[in-house]
């Protein structure tokens, strides 16, 4: 299948036109220009369809110009803002996410409820001049560097858990959040803890209506899609299978059938995910979105966790060594992959939720009854976290 970006269209020629003028833009001037985010809404975006949105990409890699990186706070938290935020709070917050001058968190999972969000104990109550949260969150990535946050809490422990939640915005630096870093096996620490003792937020920190957390929580976790001109193979870092295949090349070959067959096949599920991605694209473009997004995880990340272990595998006896890379291969992303791989079928939805999901939204099976929600099998495919 081929997918080529047609080479004349009034959208390049605008990019092209900008950048004469901008050669090198700074992320401000990008943010202001609506080229962060250009299918989101002016002003904050261009209304850019799938196809400008993709020609714009095309631009701005060919004259070498990186978008501002703020991924929580851009891929999750602004358009919660841009949806149910008040005017004061899209012009005070929104410019400045989008340069990457403040860097945003995503305060939702707790130690005690998994992939439950609605189970969410935190809480948030209110005082004559605003509200005092307490409680804890974990799995926060870039806590540390956050400047804000963006909380889902309850405000009222007395109706349904569902209905119980609300949405606010919450400066990292308040007194009384404490934020301890979660070093993960792979040296880097990303995730966080973070704990709230009283820590006093304004009464204009609620995003939208009290009680209405459920539904905006739900709408963030839906912005948690692929971005087309970003879509990469495997979920996490590291090298690919087809990165695989060519050091095999470079190598000479693999002499060993078993190991040999284990390459083909892993080169085989990567020109799978590869066309899979190239039909989401096309169904974007002509309008006709499908489920292959909500697939797309299902089959990459298993795969991601497959490359890793043959390139540990072909490394032969140097791979119990923790730097070690595939057939004399340089180790530092391949053995960082490696470490990372088993994070892949757990974090953002662990394979069972995944798979449950699947079921009962594509696939239309019946839901869980709640007579077997508390059974020990039923709560196997629960343990999961979303950020």
């Amino acid at each position: 299948m081929d997918f080529e970006l047609p080479a004349e269209h009034p959208a390049r020629t605008t990019v092209r036109e900008w950048l004469a003028e901008h050669p090198t833009p700074t992320p401000r001037e990008l943010a202001d220009a609506g080229y962060v985010v250009p299918h989101w809404p002016k002003p904050w975006g261009l209304d850019a369809d799938p196809i400008e949105q993709l020609l714009i990409s095309d631009e701005l890699k060919r004259a070498n110009i990186a978008r501002p990186v703020n991924p929580i706070g851009i891929g999750h938290c602004g358009p919660i803002l841009v949806m149910h935020g008040s005017d004061a709070q899209k012009n005070r917050f929104i410019p400045p996410m989008l340069a990457a001058e403040e860097i945003w968190c995503q305060l939702f999972s707790e130690p005690g409820s998994g992939s439950d969000l609605a189970g969410v104990s935190t809480r948030v109550e209110k005082t004559d001049d605003g509200w005092i949260v307490n409680g804890q969150k974990v799995w926060t990535s870039l806590a540390h560097d956050a400047a804000f946050g963006i909380l889902l809490a309850r405000t009222n422990p007395d109706v349904p858990k569902h209905q119980g939640l609300s949405y606010f915005l919450i400066d990292m630096k308040t007194p009384g959040v404490e934020v301890r870093p979660l070093v993960e096996m792979t040296g880097d620490h990303l995730f966080n803890e973070v704990f709230f003792t009283d820590v006093h937020i304004p009464r204009d920190a609620i995003i939208g209506d009290e009680g209405n957390g459920w539904n905006m929580a739900r709408d963030t976790l839906d912005n948690e899609r692929v971005t087309l001109s970003r879509a990469g193979l495997q979920w996490g870092w590291g090298p690919t299978a087809e990165d695989l295949v060519q050091v095999a090349r470079d190598a000479g070959g693999v002499k060993d059938p078993v190991l040999k067959m284990r390459l083909v096949d892993a080169y085989i599920e990567h020109e799978i995910i590869r066309i899979h991605g190239l039909r989401m694209v096309a169904a974007a473009v002509s309008g006709r979105p499908g489920p292959e997004a909500s697939l797309r995880k299902a089959l990459s990340d298993p795969h991601g966790q497959k490359t890793f272990i043959l390139s540990k595998d072909l490394a032969g006896a140097n791979g119990m060594l923790l730097e070690s890379g595939p057939l004399g291969a340089d180790p530092m992303w391949w053995s960082r992959g490696f470490l990372f791989a088993p994070a892949l079928t757990i974090g953002g939805g662990t394979s069972e939720v995944l798979r449950n999901v699947i079921a009962e939204r594509m696939l239309g099976l019946p839901r869980e009854r709640e007579e077997d929600a508390d059974k020990p099998w039923s709560q196997a495919h629960r343990r999961s976290s979303t950020k």
